[in-house]
Formats: structure tokens, sequence, C-alpha cells
């Protein structure tokens, strides 16, 4: 049951981010967010693992801030996977998932979930 509120949560934090940056991030409808919520969860546990390996001596130089960009490679290719979802380019994907990943967090807290 946690996974479903997870994604759930993931999904409101989707929506609420594409509304606060809205001309150059667009989610169509609460259904598009879920796929995207769903979608990132699979491309968070399935292929950033091989890129963080993948890249390991890049991310010790710049002291973990590589992983930034990985971040944002994900949400580029959840753009290119999940019909209805849009990022107008890299830098908006970075900040897309900066500010999801503090929304997400603070929405996951209110809702009394421990963050495992």
């Amino acid at each position: 049951m946690g996974f479903l509120l997870r994604i759930l949560v993931s999904a409101l934090a989707a929506m609420l981010t594409a509304y606060l940056l809205k001309p150059a991030v667009k989610v169509d409808s609460f259904i598009t967010a879920l796929i995207l919520a769903l979608v990132l969860a699979l491309l968070n546990a399935l292929v950033k693992p091989l890129l963080i390996l993948l890249t390991f001596p890049v991310t010790i130089v710049t002291l973990g801030l590589f992983l930034f960009v990985i971040n944002a490679l994900i949400i580029l290719l959840a753009a290119k996977l999940v019909p209805g979802f849009k990022v107008d380019g890299f830098w908006w994907a970075l900040l897309f998932s900066i500010v999801m990943t503090v929304i997400n967090s603070v929405m996951i807290s209110l809702a009394g979930g421990n963050n495992d």
C-alpha cells in the first residue's frame, strides 16, 4: 500500500510542479501524471543505478553534483516515453526534478509517511 501512496503523491507533486513551471513544463491530465509517476519510479529503479555506476568517477570529482544531471536526464527520458508530458529543455528538466523532489518530500511528510 505504501508504493501506491507514493505514486499518488508523486503524481500530485508532478501536477503541482508542472503548474509552477507552466510555460516550459506541461502535464496534460492527472492520468498523465500517474503514468509519469510510474515511469519515473521504473526509470529510477532500473536506469538510474546504471547511470550512476557508469558515471561514478565524474560524480566523485563533482562531489555528487553530477547526480542532478542524471536526474535531469531521467526527466528528459520520461518526457520522451510519456505522451502528454513535455519539458522544454535540459535546464527546465533540472529545475523540474529539483522542485518536484522538494514538493514530493513535503507532501510525504505531511501525509505522515516515512522517507525510507
